[in-house]
């Protein structure tokens, strides 16, 4: 990060980005939430995804774009399925809400699923699939999002940066986790990179006339994951996410989500769609023999040599860990943008 950044302690921060929120009309249980995903991001170093957006979020409730005051309903469809009415509101109390009700289902049914619609944008989705993993489930999440990334040879931006992300509970340990965009990098990451005067990696993102570029200001929308050569691989999961998150439950279309500045003047909200899963290992493999497996399994995987002896082999989740006990000790770095206007 950029030298300007400010190590600020996590407990400053919840409680200015919290008073931040409410302060741009959310209401208090909605700011705690948002804070609470928005810390899950910044605290294990996904900061394109941590409290910088606390900015993004109070402008659409300002510009009446989401709904400050939203009435959640949650519809159980089945045993195992069920449908959560976000209200147009903030996106995260609805996401946990949401993942909450899946493990509940997966206590009784082994596996439980929840859609989401008429929701906004949700920040990091592994903040809520780590949830799971708390609870003793393995947990799955994925969103669907504006378009900013194209098809595979597409000259246009189609699909959203739809991430995939999933925990998994480790006997003593912290959870295994995963959570990737389906396009090369997010588009979130784009503006960090913006705000930080830094260049953007080769093969990332395309200008409005879809040649490739590597500065973040000229960058229109994003390749998806696998570049030039492999990019069917990326533009295919992000169906995947988007047949979960947007078809299933009934959510808008990534081609069909207006922009920010269109929604804003429409007063139009974005009906973005999420799709959360919880399973229960208890009635598969049962829980003694899950927690042998999973033991072994990373064992053996950071016990695999390594290319360079200084950098080790390291299963998913892994850095991220590491990185929020660094930051646990020396404060969470936060931009100069996102210190000005929380007035830090």
């Amino acid at each position: 990060m950029s030298t300007d950044v400010k190590h600020i302690p996590e407990a400053v921060l919840r409680a200015e980005v919290q008073r931040f929120l409410t302060g741009a009309g959310a209401r208090a249980e909605d700011a705690e939430q948002t804070t609470r995903a928005l810390l899950h991001a910044s605290r294990i170093g996904v900061d394109s995804h941590g409290v910088r957006l606390c900015r993004y979020y109070a402008d659409l409730l300002q510009a009446g774009v989401m709904n400050a005051r939203p009435t959640r309903v949650m519809r159980r469809t089945g045993p195992a399925a069920g449908v959560l009415d976000g209200d147009d509101g903030l996106a995260h109390g609805a996401s946990y809400q949401a993942m909450d009700e899946a493990v509940d289902m997966a206590a009784t049914c082994g596996i439980g699923a929840v859609g989401v619609v008429h929701s906004t944008h949700f920040g990091a989705a592994g903040a809520y699939a780590v949830e799971a993993a708390h609870r003793g489930m393995i947990g799955l999440v994925t969103t669907n999002s504006l378009s900013l990334v194209s098809l595979f040879g597409g000259g246009i931006a189609f699909h959203g940066t739809n991430p995939i992300a999933m925990a998994a509970p480790v006997p003593d340990s912290r959870p295994w986790l995963l959570d990737m965009a389906t396009s090369s990098i997010p588009f979130n990451r784009v503006q960090l990179y913006r705000s930080l005067g830094l260049s953007l990696p080769e093969g990332t993102a395309v200008d409005a006339q879809g040649h490739p570029t590597t500065d973040p200001a000229r960058a229109s929308f994003l390749q998806p994951l696998g570049g030039p050569e492999f990019g069917f691989k990326g533009a295919a999961l992000a169906g995947v996410v988007t047949i979960l998150s947007a078809i299933l439950p009934g959510a808008t279309l990534d081609p069909d989500i207006l922009p920010d500045a269109q929604a804003r003047q429409r007063r139009e909200p974005a009906n973005i769609g999420h799709f959360f899963i919880a399973i229960d290992p208890a009635r598969f493999v049962g829980c003694t023999g899950y927690d042998a497996a999973i033991t072994r399994y990373l064992e053996v995987l950071r016990a695999s040599p390594a290319v360079d002896p200084k950098r080790p082999v390291m299963a998913p989740g892994d850095r991220e860990w590491a990185e929020a006990e660094k930051r646990a000790r020396l404060g969470i770095p936060v931009d100069p943008d996102t210190l000005k206007a929380l007035g830090l």
